[in-house]
């Protein structure tokens, strides 16, 4: 009898602790009723019955609180970014912008000069310079 005692009032423990570790993590916006210092509060002074009323009526569940969306799934976020015609605009300039770029690229005059002929005769007939033999 004395063991299950022990092994009730040890689980009793580990279940106050977890309580007060699980409120005391919580984002306060998923706290209900009341805020979170007194949740603790109720927690700490109520060992277990504090736990079941938090676990029960003071914890929010997940699907309660406000879940992030991914901006292209966010309707608020696809109506500010503009309609579809202004995107076209904005490629259509974005690809002229490119093609000028690529055109300057192309200018001849940024090519370096070629060798002249008279560069290629100083060689001699191997490709060495000096004196022919």
């Amino acid at each position: 009898m004395a063991r299950l005692l022990l092994i009730g009032v040890l689980l009793a423990l580990a279940f106050w602790v977890y309580s007060i570790v699980d409120c005391a993590l919580q984002d306060p916006t998923r706290h209900r009723g009341v805020s979170k210092p007194v949740w603790i509060l109720i927690v700490i002074l109520l060992p277990v019955l504090g736990g079941i009323l938090w676990f029960v009526v003071g914890r929010a569940r997940r699907a309660a609180t406000p879940t992030r969306r991914a901006p292209d799934d966010d309707p608020e976020f696809l109506g500010r970014i503009g309609s579809v015609r202004d995107q076209d605009e904005r490629i259509r300039r974005l690809e002229e912008e490119l093609a000028a770029l690529d055109a300057e690229a192309d200018d001849p005059r940024d090519t370096p000069p070629a060798p002249s002929a008279s560069d290629d005769d100083a060689e001699g007939p191997a490709g060495s310079r000096g004196p022919r033999a």
